[in-house]
């Protein structure tokens, strides 16, 4: 491409190249999805978790590290598969029109893309930084949507 001119471009000789506008979902509208997900996907695991393979809460409490292990990693598995085979959506983002993408292409992230994404999403709430980074970010970006190259937009009908 040559060299364009000022002058050219003060008088509308020569148009700029617009960059592409990403609608980036908001915080908000992140969180009531998150919300309305660990409702409908979270709870019938903590349920059977609880009382079908450890018998009891009491029985979770005792054993809460193994607990939680068998809670996340069926989680992890299920949101996986609503990302991957669902177009990017879980139940609560197709609620709120929102849809995890690929940074670069904009296009379905694959498998491992979104495998990482929810393992790291797991320690991201867990630790404060990680969760607070989204709030100081222009693009509304977690660090696990920024460490596995994702990010969640709003689609318009």
């Amino acid at each position: 491409m040559a060299k364009q001119r000022f002058r050219d471009i003060k008088k509308g000789i020569v148009k700029k190249e617009k960059k592409q506008e990403i609608p980036f979902a908001t915080n908000w509208q992140k969180t009531k999805s998150v919300l309305t997900d660990s409702f409908m996907l979270l709870m019938p695991i903590m349920y059977a978790v609880f009382y079908l393979v450890m018998g009891s809460r009491e029985e979770f409490r005792d054993n809460m590290l193994m607990g939680w292990i068998d809670i996340l990693i069926p989680f992890i598995a299920i949101q996986s598969a609503f990302f991957y085979f669902g177009d990017g959506q879980t139940p609560g983002y197709k609620n709120y029109d929102l849809k995890v993408v690929d940074i670069s292409t904009l296009k379905r992230p694959s498998l491992i893309k979104i495998v990482i994404r929810n393992i790291l999403m797991v320690f991201t709430l867990i630790s404060f930084f990680g969760w607070a980074i989204m709030f100081f970010r222009k693009d509304k970006r977690g660090l696990h949507d920024i460490l596995s190259g994702t990010a969640v937009i709003h689609i318009k009908k």
